[in-house]
């Protein structure tokens, strides 16, 4: 992979990240069970295994509205209850999930908590968070939702853990 970027890097999933934890027979299971078109319930069990797996504690998932063109909250764990009026709806291009649909691409910060790039809300500090991941649900270039993970510890994500979130968005986009 190297010198690949990570939208390039993408397509070749299985070669790549073959030796990442987060590919493992759980995860299958998870992606067996969940049907055509889960239910609340069902996204947020979905949601859990992502979190447990990558080793976080807060996460997002959002669906884009195709008739207003907002991402609209699908699932979530870990958010303060304060937020939630402000994370049930995201432009897109505001905030990180929305900096990910926007640039159909990973969207990292090492740390929320000390961020000063403008990326991110400040309402986003109240979740403590600090290392976050939010990467676009893609069904090829169309563009379904986003994903958002979050460690209450500042975290830098590896290539291959941004490649294999965006390869559980892939996964999931024609279900989103």
């Amino acid at each position: 992979m190297a010198g690949a970027t990570i939208s390039e890097a993408v397509p070749r999933l299985n070669v790549e990240v073959s030796g990442f934890d987060f590919v493992d027979s759980r995860f299958n299971e998870v992606m067996t069970d969940l049907p055509a078109q889960p239910t609340a319930a069902e996204w947020l069990t979905f949601l859990q295994h992502v979190l447990a797996d990558f080793g976080c504690v807060t996460g997002t998932l959002h669906r884009l509205d195709p008739a207003d063109g907002l991402l609209k909250l699908v699932a979530c764990q870990g958010i303060p209850e304060v937020l939630m009026p402000v994370i049930q709806t995201i432009p897109v291009g505001k905030g990180v999930a929305g900096a990910a649909a926007e640039r159909r691409e990973p969207v990292e910060i090492c740390n929320l908590q000390t961020d000063t790039s403008g990326v991110a809300k400040p309402d986003a500090k109240k979740t403590q968070v600090q290392g976050s991941l939010a990467v676009p649900v893609l069904d090829g270039d169309k563009l379904c939702g986003t994903l958002g993970i979050g460690k209450m510890v500042a975290y830098d994500f590896s290539d291959a853990e941004k490649i294999s979130l965006m390869s559980v968005g892939r996964s999931i986009a024609a279900r989103l």
